[in-house]
C-alpha cells in the first residue's frame, strides 16, 4: 500500500508544483494589473471609471495586457529615442534617495545576468566546497573586481554556488581558477542536477547497461 501511495505521489507532485507556481505568478500579475487599473482611474476622467472597472472583470485580460505592454516597451527601447527616454528614466530614479540604491543594484544585476554579451552563468564548474575534500557545482560569474584582484597572486574567478533545492540562494566565492574544473554540461542541466539533489542526471549522459560476462567456453577435459 505504501509503495503505491508513494508512486502516486511522485506522479502527481510535478504537476501540482507546476500548477502552484503558475497560480503564484498569475496572482502577482493580477495584483500588478489591479494596481494599474486603480492608478488609471485616478488619472482618467470620472466618466471612464465604469469602463475601467468592467475591464478588470474580464478573465485573462491582465496577463495579456502586461505581456503586450512589455512587448511595446521592448520595441520602444530598441530605437534611439527609446534609449534616450530610458536614460532619462534611469537618471531620474538615480537621484531619488533610498530608491536609487535599490534601483541601481537591481539594474546592475539584471543587466549582467540577461546581457547577451555578459559571462554570467555561462559555465558550470566543479569547485571544492565547503572544504577541500568535498565538491559541488558552481557557476562562473566573471572575474573579481580590481580592488580584490590586487590581493591575489594568481588568476581568480568569481563563482556563485547555489543551494539545494532552492538555487536562488547561495554563496559568492572568489577562488583560484586552477581550483575549478569545467563540467561538460550546460547551465540548464547543472541547475536541474542541483535542484533535484543529484537525482536528475544531465541529458547528455547515457547509462549503458552492464555487459554480461561471456560464458565459459573452455573445453571440458573429461569430454
Amino acid at each position: 500500500m505504501r509503495k503505491y501511495l508513494i508512486t502516486g505521489l511522485l506522479a502527481w507532485l510535478p504537476l501540482a508544483i507546476t500548477v502552484w507556481v503558475l497560480l503564484w505568478a498569475l496572482s502577482i500579475v493580477n495584483g500588478v494589473f489591479a494596481w494599474m487599473l486603480k492608478a488609471s482611474k485616478a488619472v482618467l476622467p470620472a466618466g471612464f471609471a465604469p469602463h475601467v472597472d468592467q475591464l478588470g472583470t474580464i478573465p485573462g485580460v491582465g496577463p495579456l495586457i502586461l505581456v503586450l505592454l512589455m512587448t511595446l516597451t521592448g520595441v520602444l527601447v530598441a530605437n534611439i529615442f527609446g534609449q534616450w527616454l530610458l536614460g532619462q528614466w534611469d537618471r531620474l530614479l538615480s537621484n531619488i534617495p533610498i530608491v536609487k540604491s535599490i534601483y541601481s543594484s537591481v539594474k546592475q544585476v539584471s543587466d549582467t545576468l540577461f546581457s547577451s554579451s555578459g559571462n554570467a552563468f555561462r559555465e558550470a564548474v566543479l569547485v571544492p566546497y565547503p572544504h577541500q575534500d568535498s565538491w559541488t557545482i558552481g557557476f562562473v560569474t566573471g572575474a573579481p573586481s580590481k580592488a580584490a584582484a590586487e590581493h591575489f597572486e594568481d588568476e581568480h574567478v568569481s563563482v556563485y554556488v547555489p543551494t539545494t533545492p532552492n538555487p536562488t540562494s547561495g554563496f559568492f566565492l572568489m577562488m583560484r581558477k586552477s581550483a575549478t574544473r569545467p563540467l561538460a554540461m550546460t547551465v540548464d542541466e547543472a541547475l536541474k542536477h542541483i535542484i533535484s539533489m543529484g537525482v536528475v542526471a544531465p541529458a547528455s549522459e547515457t547509462v549503458e547497461p552492464p555487459v554480461p560476462p561471456l560464458p565459459n567456453c573452455e573445453p571440458n577435459p573429461k569430454g
